[in-house]
């Protein structure tokens, strides 16, 4: 597996991840983890079009993911994973991906969110999902785009989420 960047993005596949983390990385494949999108056409389109022309797109189930990942499916191209969602991730490490930091980059402000920083807002169960991804080893940052800092995600929950 040549995975070069993992993203929790509510946006998937946007300007950012395009624009700036795909030629940052030199992405040649970016994975969408999205059992919705990757039953519908008009979704999976609107990432196609989002994506620039030079980087593969598999929008996927993330069993169907994990099994292509697993077998090595992509050989030597360099993998970008985006999902919407933490849980996607922790499904794919309980799957036998393994990951060696994920990037939370876009969680959107609801009612039953703590803002981390102001692009990342979590719930108490996202909070417990990142707290079991931490716990197999996978280092969480916060880093909206390449020319910020990163921060520690976990440190940023417990500040901020006592």
């Amino acid at each position: 597996m040549n995975i070069v960047g993992a993203r929790v993005d509510e946006r998937l596949v946007h300007g950012q991840v395009a624009n700036l983390w795909t030629p940052k990385l030199q992405v040649e494949r970016i994975i969408v983890l999205d059992e919705v999108a990757a039953k519908d056409d008009i979704q999976k389109s609107g990432l196609r079009m989002a994506t620039p022309m030079t980087t593969r797109l598999s929008v996927l189930p993330t069993e169907v993911a994990a099994d292509h990942l697993n077998k090595d499916r992509y050989g030597n191209q360099r993998i970008f994973i985006v999902a919407k969602k933490p849980q996607k991730f922790l499904n794919l490490l309980n799957l036998g991906v393994s990951l060696e930091m994920i990037n939370v980059g876009n969680m959107s402000k609801k009612e039953d969110t703590t803002e981390l920083t102001k692009q990342v807002n979590i719930s108490s169960e996202d909070a417990e999902i990142f707290k079991q991804i931490a716990a197999k080893g996978v280092n969480l940052i916060a880093q909206v785009n390449p020319s910020v800092d990163a921060r520690d995600l976990m440190k940023l929950i417990d500040e901020k989420m006592k």
